[in-house]
């Protein structure tokens, strides 16, 4: 029976398997060869570099999705109600009741929607008109962080205003304040045949979304306006909503179809952009496959490490041989030398990768004063900035791809080593 605790350590590394013991001891590699302990810490530096790109990278992505998101929902709602034919009826309100009794639904807006032409000094430019009520499209959509010039509240019906997109207002080279001229495809019958109807608006406001779509082929008028200059009477053209999640949208709509008593569409944003959220998500696949093949690379480095490794332990493993160890422990030494190596250089990788991902946006900033240059031009890119959205999901997800990959690259040179011949081995020695 011990009575002193000095002896407690050496108990317990005793208790320890062999194979353990070994592999570690084998990684610093003390006795002749230091170049094999430098192809190691190589193999560790690169799945670091490896895996703290992976995250990055999807960080940065995730960070474009979510900002290219947040100003497409600025302009788009996220659910969406339109009847068959393009109209509801005069009882739209009734459809804005049945969907706000939906318990995700916070809001919901009418709207009137159109195509136009407008026209100032010659230049022509067609636009989609959509009529809105503003304090009611306030709470669908953040119209109001867009507007760079005059004010969404100057919308007020009977004065015929109108916000432009702000490529529109470049291309039509108009300002705050200016007229121009709104033509209707609905005409008015003459004796002397159809006669397009036109009516004059002034320019109250200049919106930016920072999407070309929107920002260079949409006009907001106020929705009597709109109903006045269609003749579209209390009539509208659909119901705006938003929910709680907008990644609920989906299932919330097709909720919402069972619900609502009468013969409408409803959609959701990520069908009105499913193109360019598809597009979006296929880059983001297609990095994360790339520089997975990186990690990859780095991580089979181990091979050529790990049968250095053995050729260097052949009268190690012979000795061990002739001890009584088993094929299948001398493989165990060298998977624990391996994985010892992957999990050292996964652990940098993460913590680099995460603390990089997290502070990216002073980073950025600061190499860009280092070298005087800019990554993302103003000129060119509406994003300017490198955002970053790290997602704890895609970091678990690369540290088990990494993790696999570097214990995939240890079982050849360890099989190996279970293979070789005490006799052969020690004949040389």
């Amino acid at each position: 029976m011990y009575h002193s605790g000095f002896f407690r350590p050496a108990r317990f590394r005793m208790a320890l398997p062999y194979e353990l013991l070994i592999g570690l001891r084998y990684t610093r590699a003390k006795r002749r060869n230091h170049f094999i302990s430098f192809i190691s810490l190589i193999s560790m530096l690169g799945i670091g570099l490896g895996v703290a790109a992976l995250i990055v990278v999807l960080s940065v992505m995730n960070g474009f999705q979510k900002e290219l998101r947040t100003r497409i929902l600025g302009v788009a709602s996220h659910i969406q109600i339109t009847g068959i034919n393009g109209e509801l009826n005069a009882d739209w309100q009734s459809i804005a009741a049945q969907a706000a009794r939906h318990p995700a639904v916070r809001a919901a807006a009418p709207f009137v929607q159109s195509q136009a032409m407008f026209t100032v000094d010659g230049g022509v430019k067609g636009a989609l008109v959509r009529g809105i009520l503003p304090d009611a499209e306030e709470r669908v959509a953040d119209f109001r962080k867009t507007i760079k010039s005059g004010s969404l509240d100057d919308l007020k019906p009977g004065e015929f205003g109108v916000v432009l997109g702000a490529d529109l207002a470049r291309a039509l080279r108009v300002f705050t304040g200016d007229k121009v001229t709104l033509i209707a495809p609905q005409g008015t019958v003459t004796p002397a045949g159809v006669v397009p109807r036109l009516k004059s608006f002034r320019v109250v406001g200049i919106f930016e979304v920072g999407m070309y779509e929107y920002d260079s082929g949409l006009a907001l008028i106020h929705m009597e306006d709109a109903q006045k200059l269609y003749q579209m009477d209390d009539r509208v053209s659909g119901v705006r909503l938003k929910v709680d999640d907008l990644f609920m949208a989906p299932r919330v709509g097709r909720e919402l179809a069972g619900l609502i008593e009468a013969n409408a569409y409803v959609s959701d944003w990520t069908r009105s952009h499913a193109n360019f959220f598809r597009a979006v998500q296929i880059e983001k696949n297609m990095m994360f496959i790339i520089l997975s093949l990186i990690v990859a690379v780095a991580a089979f480095n181990l091979v050529s490490t790990l049968v250095m490794a053995v050729t260097d332990k052949q009268a190690d493993i012979a000795i061990l041989r002739t001890l009584g160890a088993r094929p299948l422990s001398i493989m165990a030494v060298f998977v624990i030398q391996g994985a010892l190596v992957g999990f050292i250089g996964l652990g940098l990788g993460i913590a680099g990768g995460v603390a990089l991902a997290l502070n990216i946006d002073v980073v950025v900033p600061f190499i860009q004063n280092l070298f005087g240059v800019q990554f993302l031009s103003k000129e060119v890119y509406y994003i300017s900035d490198l955002p970053s959205d790290l997602q704890w999901g895609d970091v678990w997800g690369v540290t088990l791809i990494a993790f696999v990959l570097a214990l995939l690259a240890t079982l050849y040179p360890s099989w190996r080593a279970s293979r070789v011949n005490p006799a052969e081995a020690l004949r040389y020695e």
